[in-house]
């Protein structure tokens, strides 16, 4: 961290003049990048921007919003990296340390403020927030790679079958046609017998490509496994969502994918079925896995488009 001290910003929230220059000095003369607001409603804008400082000193009470208010605000947002934030007040008493504190403030110096007393808290909070920051984004790395296939960087079973969910429960609640389609790449197979697995998973790799050029950006594919996936296309109509599938059928038959022995054809059988009810998952999978099965019974490289399918 001390190595890179000049990326590390620090928004200064003080009405007062005089104080918020000392501390911006003192910030600078420490290595760091002061931001400095006179106001609690420019502070809380900042620290809700995508980017904001990972740290902030702010004082209590300010025009137009109070620090306070700014800390509950942020407390709402459990999603973004939190910023550590360090209160100074002139307030003495116990009773408004401990609602600060309480409130969401990580600390609290007293105005006027000792320069070594406040560098010294400004070090504690710079090691917390990057440990924050860090465990967070190792957090969400690790839950980006349990929802997602490391080969083809789509979405893996787990992932694909909880998005199937939320996209059956939201159809429901909006009234909005759900297409769910299943894939399964024919003869697979043969390839890796003829060319290995290496040229297996670059086919994979491009299958999925070529297909995820074809989605909105709301729609998804997931990797069921092996050579099977599951294609999500929410609000269509029957007529588009065919039409949607004959065309995916075709791109695929038409396009060449790059492997490292050479380019590679292949063809792809799709089976489609349009939900517009309340369903399962259970009966979901095995209506659309029964509209593959036939487009493979009938010769592979094709579409089985059952349309509305009721439950049963």
């Amino acid at each position: 961290m001390d190595d890179d001290k000049s990326k590390f910003r620090i928004l200064i929230a003080e009405d007062d003049l005089v104080s918020r220059m000392m501390l911006s000095s003192a910030i600078k003369k420490w290595g760091y990048e002061p931001i400095a607001v006179d106001n609690g409603k420019d502070a809380l804008k900042i620290l809700t921007s995508p980017s904001p400082p990972l740290l902030a000193i702010l004082d209590w009470v300010m025009p137009e919003m109070d620090g306070i208010d700014i800390i509950r605000t942020l407390s709402k947002n459990k999603e973004s990296i939190p910023t550590y934030i360090i209160m100074l007040t002139t307030k003495s008493e116990k009773e408004d340390v401990i609602e600060g504190l309480e409130a969401g403030a990580d600390d609290y110096i007293r105005k006027p403020f000792d320069t070594d007393e406040l560098w010294a808290r400004i070090r504690v909070g710079i090691r917390t927030a990057t440990l924050q920051k860090e465990l967070m984004e190792t957090q969400k790395a690790l839950e980006y790679e349990a929802i997602h296939d490391p080969l083809t960087g789509c979405l893996n079973r787990r992932g694909i079958l909880e998005r199937l969910n939320e996209e059956l429960e939201r159809s429901v609640r909006t009234g909005e046609q759900l297409c769910v389609a299943m894939c399964d790449l024919d003869h697979f197979k043969k390839v890796n017998d003829t060319y290995g697995h290496q040229t297996g998973d670059d086919v994979l790799k491009g299958f999925v490509q070529i297909i995820r050029a074809q989605l909105r950006p709301y729609d998804q594919i997931g990797r069921l496994g092996g050579e099977e996936f599951l294609i999500i296309i929410p609000n269509i109509t029957d007529s588009y969502a065919q039409n949607k599938l004959e065309r995916l059928n075709k791109i695929v038959q038409d396009n060449e994918i790059k492997t490292g022995t050479g380019k590679i054809k292949i063809t792809v059988s799709i089976g489609g079925i349009i939900v517009n009810q309340k369903t399962d998952i259970d009966t979901t999978i095995r209506q659309v896995d029964n509209a593959l099965y036939t487009a493979k019974e009938k010769g592979r490289n094709q579409v089985c488009f059952y349309g509305v399918i009721k439950n049963g």
